[in-house]
């Protein structure tokens, strides 16, 4: 979600990205006659079935924990590769998926909008699907996708033209497809969707956000049916915005009168600018409480990032919210209805977005249970929200030296800022205004890239980044397709010895338990195992295990090129298996100043590894 002043480059892509590849091995496409179709209470159970992987997260809870053992502190030294597969030819760049696993069978999807059905006992590829993409996509961040869902016989995933794809598992072939939005207007789409139940209809549907916010489009969250992708509700995430139900209109997000966005910004015509193209895109994986049969997701920045194009002209920046912008939204499944909303960044002015993962997670407070979401922030907060009501319970820094706000009030749940870290306007007769310095940068203390929790520690293991930016105000004006931003921006070291910073958080405290330091930033998920283990990948392209009482590292395998996927685990014959996708790119190489310069030998690649436990003693 974070692009400089201009859009990605885009150039015309060969025709034969042109349709569905269908390859077969072991007769396995071919025998249809033994398909298993997944239901939903094996989806809604993902984090204790050992032998599959269901969902992005790990489960509706997206807590990527998992109770499997054979591999643990003392037996993961015997861990080596098993295979690897190629996703092969010139398509390489930020491979920033988590894969799926199903009936022996392993479900990666790829840059440039690919996925891969590939044998997880021999990793030979059984068929193959590469989306026809137009020349005038405009992804902001890399062309990645981060994953599939499944259900019944078909398994979905987004492309970067602003469409959804339905397959069949089995065979590659596709079942439906759905254009939402257009994608010559900036609309993406790059996160894996969600499957989720609706308690009250008992209806399985299929949940996607839209990506775009640079290109000042407006957040949308869509709920389809599994079987013919017709839509079922859409909610916007601009204030004021109306949404849909069964194709008729329903209701306004929040107030119809938006009076969290102005009406005359600048110079009188920011209502109608701004908040037509106001950002808010929920482009990351919702979680579901099935419980409280509630969707959690997190809402992306406002456009443009230039705050003062969205506060009154003379007015103040912090008199204005930009609702329902860099925060947590719950919704109702059955309608798609607002349930609560808390804001982590009011009026965003630094593209800090709200749109990282929502763990749901609960704990013991003086004998009460407290169901709550785990958010660790691009802003450098984590926040623990009551997710019953979204009631605001505890705010702390979980990366050093954040200089924009000072803490997280107590009452009011919202930051205090410091005065001086929103860019100023241009002076008059100047084209940009005076340079700030603030910490952390757009690219965040902790970007998409999600985190873990575990059961049995009761701790997050959070994937960070130490470093800072100079941010500076410019012009802007809407125009279909093109950067709407009207601030420039340079990513800047902040350490001289680490940038990646993976740390264990204590959520009832804000304690760091330990850390680990990388040279290059962390861009890769993180998994946590009953073993006793935490898995994550490295910019310079090692898998690493830690102790995830310690933090000491036990084990490390080089891939060959730049991790920047999320790991997962699952049962085979037996045997436990962890699977990581290796690939560098992502954001950092394309918009992160310094970072770009300090990545830059990082060889690009695409690939998935497998790895099982030795014989060796």
């Amino acid at each position: 979600m974070t692009i400089n002043t201009a859009p990605f480059p885009t150039r015309a892509l060969p025709l034969r990205l042109n349709a569905l590849l269908l390859g077969t091995a072991l007769g396995f496409a071919a025998n249809q006659a033994g398909a298993v179709p997944v239901t939903w209470d094996e989806i809604q159970h993902d984090q204790h079935n050992t032998d599959s992987v269901l969902g992005y997260g790990i489960g509706p809870k997206a807590q990527r924990y998992s109770p499997m053992t054979a591999i643990n502190r003392e037996s993961v030294r015997k861990l080596v590769p098993a295979w690897s597969f190629s996703f092969g030819d010139e398509k390489q760049r930020g491979q920033e998926s988590q894969a799926l696993v199903h009936d022996g069978v392993i479900y990666v999807t790829a840059s440039y909008s690919r996925l891969f059905a590939i044998d997880a006992r021999t990793g030979k590829q059984l068929w193959s699907y590469t989306h026809r993409l137009p020349a005038d996509i405009r992804p902001c961040c890399d062309v990645v996708n981060r994953g599939a869902a499944i259900f019944g016989d078909n398994i979905y995933f987004g492309t970067l033209d602003a469409s959804i794809v339905a397959l069949n598992k089995d065979t590659g072939k596709v079942a439906w497809k759905k254009k939402f939005e257009d994608h010559s207007a900036g609309y993406t789409m790059t996160g894996a969707p969600t499957i989720i139940k609706d308690q009250n209809s008992g209806r399985v549907m299929l949940i996607h956000g839209s990506s775009g916010d640079e290109f000042g489009v407006v957040g949308k969250l869509y709920a389809r049916d599994t079987e013919t992708g017709e839509e079922i509700w859409m909610r916007p995430f601009v204030e004021g915005h109306m949404g849909r139900l069964h194709g008729k209109d329903s209701t306004p997000t929040g107030d119809p009168r938006a009076p969290s966005w102005p009406d005359d910004a600048d110079s009188a015509t920011g209502k109608v600018e701004a908040w037509s193209h106001g950002g808010g895109a929920p482009w990351q994986s919702a979680s579901f409480d099935v419980a409280s049969n509630t969707l959690i997701v997190g809402a992306g920045n406002p456009a443009p990032w230039n705050t003062w194009k969205r506060t009154s002209a003379g007015g103040d920046p912090q008199d204005y919210d930009s609702l329902y912008t860099s925060g947590q939204v719950a919704l109702d499944p059955s309608t798609g209805e607002v349930k609560w909303f808390y804001q982590h960044t009011p009026n965003d002015a630094w593209d800090f977005s709200g749109n990282n993962e929502l763990v749901l997670f609960e704990y013991d407070d003086n004998g009460n249970t407290i169901k709550a979401t785990g958010h660790a922030d691009r802003n450098g907060f984590f926040y623990v929200v009551n997710r019953e009501n979204g009631d605001f319970i505890r705010g702390f820094p979980f990366v050093d030296n954040i200089t924009w706000a000072s803490h997280i009030d107590a009452a009011s749940g919202r930051p205090v800022e410091v005065a001086g870290q929103r860019p100023p306007k241009p002076k008059p007769g100047e084209e940009r205004g005076e340079a700030v310095e603030v910490s952390p940068p757009f690219l965040g203390g902790k970007n998409w890239n999600p985190m873990a929790y575990s059961q049995d520690t009761g701790l997050f293991y959070v994937p960070a980044n130490h470093w800072k930016e100079d941010y500076w105000t410019e012009e802007v004006n809407y125009s279909k397709g093109n950067a709407y931003l009207g601030q420039g921006f340079r990513i800047k070291r902040m350490f001289d010895d680490h940038v990646g910073i993976l740390r264990a958080i204590d959520p009832k405290t804000g304690k760091i338990a330990w850390e680990h330091k990388e040279k290059l930033p962390l861009w890769a998920g993180v998994l946590a195992t009953k073993g006793g283990l935490v898995f994550t990948g490295t910019g310079d392209g090692y898998l690493k295990a830690f102790d995830s009482n310690s933090g000491e590292e036990l084990w490390r395998f080089q891939t060959g090129s730049g991790i920047v996927s999320s790991p997962i685990t699952w049962e085979m014959d037996g045997e436990q298996y962890i699977g990581i996708a290796s690939g560098y790119g992502g954001a950092v190489p394309l918009w992160g100043g310094d970072m770009a310069v300090l990545t830059k030998p990082v060889p690009q690649g695409g690939s998935f590894w497998a790895f099982k436990l030795a014989d060796f003693q």
